[in-house]
């Protein structure tokens, strides 16, 4: 018997960000295309920019955990950005790395490389294995590794390590754990192993020829080390750590790669997977208790525990430096610093073995309470047989405490049962009857009470209600029982629709007013002529600026809670703000992207109403 724990990484469950990494790969543009140099370049280890599509004398910043230029190594990416996570999947805990970007971008390079330039994926195999190496003998841990390998090409799962298997369903545990039923795992000892297995699979792997890439990976591949390790002595723990690595397919424009038939329908696959993909980075980010989209599709699944779930996860973002990739390069740098603001909740998943006590046989104890020696001779009896069965000694200290069959443990409930039905079953249900009727006389009363009128209420609910004395609680000899108040449930019935009208009747001054509003010429009076004159001067000047204060100094939660403003207006509020300094008037909010005139008429009546009420 197991038990499973969610262990902490300390005192407190700790959380860690999704890290975020920015690949450069090299220009690799015509000789027209390098009149116009790339559209993006890095400024230092933590900074690039790109140039802004409307305006090309202006560029957009971005910031990232890590930026590898053009010259950067296969070795460097390992270091800096995978190999700080790995350490964490032997202590039960779940890891992930994943690489993100358009197609041609270089995504695959990075994951898998090349015989003389070996990626992240190989690397960090082998990295596993030196860790487990490292430890010490005596710590009195045994350690396992095994691989497994699937794609999703088409929103099917797909085996590559046994290649005539169909299309796999994906699980979830009662403890919150993806789960793949039927998918292969394959014991590893030594990273020949893990190659011997790793590269004909990767064979299997679904890629075809586009116009922007001749080997273009045309599903999403997620390779899975798995790291169990056991204690040696009591209580036999166990923990289990998971490292994904996952090189996704590119999203694609079938303009420029001139994709048919079969690449367009894999287009859209791919492209429908990586949209749920940015749908889900949404909703974490909202901070709301909106539903997270994971199960919309079969990659984002998969990626339950690393966007947002249990695991320590590396985003490597490949971009490429060309103009014909601007956009993609721009929506992935953007999706890119939204999935960095995204907090994972990382936790040893351990199990530990409960010693199984012997219970004793209840029908035995019973028999055993006139003579002593028929149990004795039953129990000779059966050890003799299961001697015979299995070639055990009866006097193995397995067999000294027998643990009680199934059958017999039955008939004892039984037993004990039949035993009480006999005695006390008459009484009791004549109890449950007459409680049953003591609590059906107070209800009915409480509720044709509750539909009377309220007047008439008050004036009848003075005196309060009596119970009569049920069978059950009378005595022939002593006084009667008292009689016990009931208070009806429904008294605050007739407030609560005095509140309600009262609110209606608030609300439709608001509307009368609101509707006063004239229109000057076809357009919106900004200055609100109509319906501000009906107001006081010194509660409508009190109102503006407590309005202005809130947009010069409010922070973006303060500024949501602002009526009219959502979280787009929000973000280009505090933009134009941190820009250009403080409003010094409400109508310089104007100025503000989308703030039109219409808007803002509706903004200012909105809030000064709303500020009014409060």
């Amino acid at each position: 018997m197991a038990q499973r724990l969610a262990l902490s990484d300390g005192a407190h469950k700790k959380t860690a960000s999704v890290r975020v990494a920015v690949r450069l790969r090299p220009y690799m543009g015509t000789q027209d295309e390098k009149d116009e140099g790339p559209c993006v370049k890095g400024l230092d280890s933590l900074h690039l920019e790109i140039i802004n599509w409307r305006n090309a004398t202006e560029t957009v910043k971005y910031h990232c955990d890590v930026f590898h230029g053009e010259q950067t190594t296969q070795q460097e990416v390992f270091l800096s950005s995978v190999k700080p996570i790995l350490s964490h999947i032997l202590n039960g805990q779940n890891s992930s790395v994943f690489a993100y970007g358009p197609t041609g971008a270089g995504k695959t390079h990075t994951m898998m490389g090349t015989s003389d330039q070996p990626g992240v994926i190989p690397r960090a195999v082998r990295e596993v294995f030196k860790l487990v190496k490292a430890k010490d003998n005596n710590e009195g841990w045994d350690y396992n590794i095994s691989m497994s390998y699937l794609e999703i090409y088409n929103e099917k799962v797909l085996d590559l390590l046994s290649p005539s298997s169909q299309d796999l369903p994906i699980r979830e545990n009662k403890d919150k754990n993806i789960l793949i039923p039927g998918l292969t795992h394959t014991t590893i000892s030594c990273f020949s192993d893990f190659d011997k297995q790793f590269a004909p699979a990767s064979l299997n792997r679904t890629t075809a020829s586009t116009k922007l890439n001749q080997r273009s990976s045309r599903s999403h591949a997620i390779l899975l080390i798995k790291v169990v390790r056991t204690q040696r002595a009591l209580p036999h723990r166990q923990q289990t750590g998971k490292l994904y690595l996952i090189d996704l397919a590119g999203s694609e424009d079938n303009r420029r790669t001139g994709n048919q038939g079969i690449r367009l329908k894999e287009s859209g696959a791919i492209n429908l997977s990586l949209f749920t993909l940015n749908k889900v980075v949404d909703a974490l980010n909202s901070g709301t208790a909106a539903r997270v989209p994971y199960r919309d599709s079969k990659l984002t699944r998969l990626l339950q525990d690393s966007l947002g779930g249990s695991a320590h996860s590396v985003m490597i973002t490949n971009i490429a430096p060309e103009y014909k990739f601007y956009f993609d390069t721009f929506g992935a740098l953007n999706f890119a610093s939204k999935s960095k603001l995204i907090v994972n909740k990382p936790f040893t998943c351990e199990t530990v073995a409960v010693p199984v006590l012997p219970m004793k046989r209840a029908r035995e104890d019973h028999e055993a309470g006139g003579s002593g020696t028929e149990p004795q001779k039953k129990k000779k009896q059966k050890d003799e047989r299961k001697t015979e069965q299995d070639g055990s000694s009866p006097s193995s200290p397995f067999h000294s405490l027998p643990e009680p069959s199934v059958m017999d443990r039955i008939i004892a409930l039984e037993k004990l049962v039949m035993n009480f039905q006999d005695k006390d079953e008459r009484s009791m249900l004549k109890e449950i009857q007459e409680i049953k009727g003591m609590q059906r006389e107070p209800e009915s009363k409480a509720t044709l009470f509750s539909r009377l009128d309220g007047e008439k209420f008050f004036k009848n609910s003075t005196a309060p209600l009596q119970r009569k004395p049920s069978a059950a609680t009378k005595s022939p000899t002593g006084p009667p029982p008292k009689q016990a108040v009931v208070q009806p449930l429904h008294v605050l019935q007739p407030l609560q629709q005095q509140a309600v009208v009262k609110k209606q009747s608030v609300k439709k001054k608001e509307r009368k007013i609101s509707d006063e509003v004239e229109l000057a010429d076809g357009k919106e009076n900004i200055m609100a002529t109509g319906w501000e004159s009906q107001l006081d001067v010194s509660v409508l000047e009190h109102s503006r600026q407590k309005i202005l204060q809130v947009l010069n100094t409010g922070a973006f939660k303060e500024l949501k809670g602002l009526q009219q403003i959502g979280d787009k207006k929000a973000k280009l509020i505090l933009g134009w703000r941190e820009i250009h300094g403080h409003f010094v008037k409400l109508e310089d909010v104007m100025k503000v992207e989308g703030m039109t005139a219409k808007r803002f008429s509706t903004f200012m009546k909105t809030n000064i109403l709303s500020t009014m009420g409060k």
